[in-house]
């Protein structure tokens, strides 16, 4: 891949990223669900990893857990594999060039359903024919997702989750039927955190935390504001971003 942009340095600078320069970005979706657990346990799972902005951050601040990078696209697990190793976590941050919603694919890449103790993704948010794909391909994958939706994309998630394990998400409002009914016999104790981007706004995401197997009824926990008045970040928003704080409330 040659289009790269410059790097992109996540938690105050402790981590530094190659990316595209078209194409998906590592933006406050990404900071937002790598600090949205306290306990990811000892194998946490990037699912649709990308250049591996997630799964690198939650290494930083768990340095004991061991993280699979699960990217199908051959250009970005390549970069993926140049942040592991650019931010010296090759020894326990790996890549898993697989379809994540193929079972063969996923075992022939070593990764064994119910091993995960922490899955967490950032999905393509539109089913395949309900918008206008991207002519630029990268951004295409990014944002559309194959056939099967996201009921088969978190049912590929939980599938490689171990029970008893967390499961975080970062989505549209919009998918929140979807995704309850993915839930169902599946994933308990769901919690759906609305983020707003200044007081006021309607909400933009949600952040979906759940524990596979648990029989707790869902919460809706009170809403996260990025921006101020002034278009800065609010004090919780900037501590999340530079890796200071975590959303969790569990």
């Amino acid at each position: 891949m040659t289009d790269l942009a410059a790097d992109a340095f996540l938690l105050g600078g402790r981590l530094a990223l190659r990316q595209p320069g078209r194409g998906h970005r590592v933006g406050t979706d990404t900071m937002l669900l790598a600090g949205c657990l306290t306990d990811v346990g000892p194998l946490v799972v990037d699912a649709g990893a990308g250049v591996g902005a997630v799964g690198l951050c939650v290494a930083v601040r768990a340095p004991d857990a061991r993280i699979a990078l699960v990217e199908r696209q051959p250009d970005l697990a390549d970069l993926a594999r140049e942040n592991c190793a650019r931010n010296g976590m090759a020894d326990r941050v790996t890549v898993a060039a697989c379809d994540l919603l193929s079972p063969a694919s996923r075992r022939a890449a070593g990764l064994a359903n119910g091993s995960a103790s922490a899955v967490l993704t950032n999905p393509p948010y539109y089913d395949a024919g309900a918008v206008r794909a991207s002519p630029h391909g990268g951004r295409a994958t990014a944002h559309v997702l194959a056939e099967g939706g996201l009921g088969a994309w978190m049912r590929a998630c939980l599938a490689l989750l171990a029970p008893g394990g967390r499961f975080a998400m970062i989505h549209l409002p919009s998918a929140l039927p979807q995704i309850l009914d993915a839930c169902v016999g599946r994933l308990g104790a769901v919690r759906a955190t609305p983020v707003h981007a200044r007081a006021g706004d309607e909400a933009g995401r949600l952040i979906i935390t759940g524990r596979k197997g648990s029989r707790a009824p869902f919460s809706l926990a009170p809403p996260l504001v990025v921006h101020g008045e002034d278009g800065r970040f609010t004090p919780l928003a900037e501590a999340i971003h530079r890796g200071e704080a975590l959303l969790a409330r569990e």
